[in-house]
């Protein structure tokens, strides 16, 4: 592994997903359609962003509880801290390699239908409950990765929480990477944002409906998202970035706040977006770069995803081109 000049980035994925996706010319209620492709793969928003991070050129590696054999099944090498994957010897090509540890029965399903008019529609089941120990073995894991060897530079910890998982679990295991040195990125909602806004050091990414339920405040434009950002930061966290949908995202840190959006908007599927805005935070972090830099790359990685009909696919040059449309301006 010390021959790998990349950083390595783990993701964790507390309730991962078969997501299937299926693409029709548009989808009206109550009629049958005929559906002209079907994408179906192993997903979860921290798959997602492992996924982003290697198309993008990182060597990434997603733990996720689940089943025996489920690496296998979705197709991906599995890795462990003592051997990370064979592809691990090809310092050449960046590698993208799963982690599974017991915890889960049955992978749930997200369903997304995309139209061919732009419209998006989402279906998720909230996926089955967590063995007795998933939370601690994933906390095992993720301090193994982090070190003594020191592995991953960066960790996120995205999604929703099966039943059965402590909502302070994403806190928790962004703490250990904190502890280690490491930038740890956080992507939760609910009760697990809330422990989360309490873990010192961490850097939050709602988007502005999470972050209006958990400050009580009105987030609905840039002003009062930045507002409500700030007064986040007093419990704690290293910054807080706010997606913003067709505005963009900010990021509010205790030295400054800066806004990036692209100078026009995309049409697109949206789902996965913020996901790729969470792999290049944790790639910029990870990489020392400045806010500005790292606002600039989550918007145009962001807006890559939006350009996929899949979640969790971006291509290269579409991040290339469009980072040559990003705005960013510092905000007060």
């Amino acid at each position: 592994m010390s021959e790998i000049s990349r950083p390595l980035i783990a993701t964790v994925t507390p309730n991962p997903a078969w997501d299937v996706t299926y693409e029709v010319p548009a989808l009206v209620p109550g009629e049958v359609h005929r559906v002209t492709r079907v994408h179906r793969r192993l997903g979860g928003k921290g798959v997602n962003a492992a996924r982003v991070l290697h198309a993008v050129g990182h060597d990434a590696v997603a733990i996720i509880p689940g089943p025996d054999g489920l690496a296998a099944e979705a197709g991906l090498p599995e890795a462990s801290p003592d051997a990370p994957t064979d592809q691990a010897s090809h310092a050449a090509s960046p590698w993208l390699a799963c982690d599974v540890v017991p915890g889960l029965p049955v992978i749930r399903q997200t369903l997304v239908v995309q139209g061919n008019d732009g419209i998006t529609t989402s279906l998720w089941e909230p996926g089955s409950t967590a063995g007795h120990g998933t939370g601690s073995a994933l906390s095992d894991r993720v301090a193994a990765w982090l070190g003594p060897r020191g592995l991953a530079r960066g960790l996120v910890v995205s999604g929703s929480l099966p039943p059965g998982l402590d909502a302070r679990l994403p806190a928790r295991l962004a703490a250990l990477a904190v502890g280690a040195g490491v930038p740890a990125v956080i992507d939760t909602s609910g009760e697990g944002l809330r422990h989360a806004a309490s873990a010192p050091g961490v850097v939050l990414t709602p988007n502005a409906a999470e972050l209006g339920q958990l400050t009580g405040r009105d987030c609905h434009d840039l002003a009062e998202a930045t507002s409500a950002a700030r007064s986040v930061l007093a419990g704690g966290p290293e910054a807080v970035v706010v997606t913003l949908g067709a505005d963009g995202l900010v990021a509010v840190t205790r030295n400054g706040a800066w806004h990036g959006r692209l100078a026009e908007s995309l049409e697109g599927n949206p789902t996965g977006a913020g996901d790729a805005a969470a792999a290049a935070l944790i790639a910029g972090l990870a990489a020392a770069a400045d806010w500005p830099r790292i606002v600039a790359s989550a918007v145009a990685t962001s807006a890559a995803a939006v350009l996929s009909p899949i979640a969790g696919d971006v291509a290269p040059a579409d991040v290339a081109r469009l980072s040559q449309h990003v705005i960013v301006r510092e905000v007060a």
